[in-house]
């Protein structure tokens, strides 16, 4: 068993694609309002409005994604203007980790072996 989807709720789906977009340096060429496919591998990350009216404060929610350079993503998007929440620091487990906010406050965790 794997996971198939991973699927962030917004009231704003055009608004949060773009932002997903933009972070990963990729083009789904559709801008639907309703529903969208960001990126899909082994595991697909979708964005929906499911028509509930949403407050966008935390969303008891952390994705990480595994990058090959932590620092240079970090630069990357400080110079996107993307919220940062923390710098990239050495973890105990051997995983440099730094954090940031969506624009629907998700927090997202970009991270990277550098002994491996």
């Amino acid at each position: 068993m794997k996971i198939g989807e991973v699927c962030l709720l917004t009231n704003d789906v055009v608004r949060l694609s773009n932002f997903y977009k933009i972070v990963f340096n990729i083009e789904n060429n559709c801008n639907d309002e309703v529903h969208q496919f960001i990126f899909s591998q082994e595991t697909t990350l979708a964005i929906y409005n499911d028509g509930t009216q949403r407050k966008n404060n935390f969303q008891n929610i952390c994705l990480a994604f595994t990058v090959d350079d932590v620092d240079s993503e970090f630069e990357r998007l400080k110079t996107l203007g993307v919220e940062i929440v923390a710098p990239p620091t050495m973890r105990p487990w051997g995983a440099k980790n730094m954090s940031f906010f969506d624009p629907d406050k998700n927090l997202i965790i970009f991270r990277s072996f550098p002994n491996k």
